[in-house]
């Protein structure tokens, strides 16, 4: 269920009247990670919401073990009832596995407009040949740790997140920003290589809405390869438009290192073309 805050922004959503943006934040990132985009969006005349995962706490605050599994599909439930309680049908902008959920929720039909920035994989994208990066963090060998809540230590959040910014950024960044995640999405993430697992994007629904892509060059997680192979899938959609875009020297940090506000208008414009605030 979302939490009382959630219901504050929800509320104050349906009263101004505005389009809705939700923003979906990806593993091991906090959801004040969109508190600036926030701003640009209620600035441009949209409803900002920022919700959280089911179990997004802050780094240190939920060690191993104490954190419960959540699924893709779970989450994207979470996401949908918060939807649910909107007057207004929202946009929606998602990064990383936020970027997976954001696709899950349009081929839903609940998303006017929709930007999925350095997407997780969807189900059956995965480009073949393909070398998947260094992973961030190791799949738990045992359900337990499965269940529980994995933190990145700096050295793998230097890596996979800030590998195109300076040391003093990547730091700044892992101090603010840098959360645990659920130890399950992880493992289901890498599962999106098998065409047979959860989760499913229904990639030709008629009410998807219009869909941008966005990747950076750089990125270690989320290369331009497997972007483009969720294109592929996502552009034979007959009903709306599909686009994407690589956004040059930028790693997975893309949306809150410092030339976020690039990627943010870029967003902004795209869904301004299909949307009035």
């Amino acid at each position: 269920m979302p939490s009382s805050f959630e219901h504050a922004q929800i509320r104050h959503a349906n009263l101004t009247g505005r389009i809705p943006v939700v923003f979906v934040h990806g593993l091991w990132l906090l959801p004040t990670s969109w508190e600036r985009w926030a701003q640009v969006f209620a600035e441009a005349g949209f409803a900002p919401v920022t919700p959280a995962w089911p179990s997004a706490a802050p780094l240190g605050a939920a060690p191993a073990g104490t954190a419960p599994a959540r699924t893709a599909g779970e989450v994207a439930g979470h996401f949908a009832d918060l939807i649910g309680g909107l007057d207004r049908r929202p946009a929606v902008v998602g990064h990383c596995t936020g970027g997976l959920l954001t696709q899950i929720l349009a081929g839903r039909g609940l998303a006017c407009a929709a930007v999925a920035i350095s997407p997780a994989p969807v189900q059956g994208a995965l480009p073949l040949p393909f070398s998947p990066p260094r992973a961030p963090v190791r799949a738990p060998a045992d359900q337990a740790v499965a269940d529980s809540a994995v933190p990145l230590t700096y050295d793998q959040f230097r890596h996979a997140f800030a590998n195109a910014v300076d040391e003093t950024e990547a730091e700044r960044l892992y101090e603010t920003f840098a959360v645990p995640a659920p130890g399950v999405p992880p493992l289901h993430a890498a599962a999106a290589f098998d065409p047979w697992s959860e989760p499913e994007v229904d990639r030709t629904a008629k009410d998807r809405g219009p869909l941008l892509l966005m990747s950076g060059e750089m990125d270690r997680v989320v290369p331009w390869a497997v972007a483009h192979a969720s294109y592929e899938r996502q552009v034979r959609n007959e009903h709306h438009l599909t686009e994407i875009l690589e956004m040059p020297g930028r790693g997975h940090s893309l949306t809150v290192d410092g030339g976020w506000r690039e990627v943010c208008g870029t967003a902004l414009t795209f869904i301004q073309r299909f949307v009035d605030a």
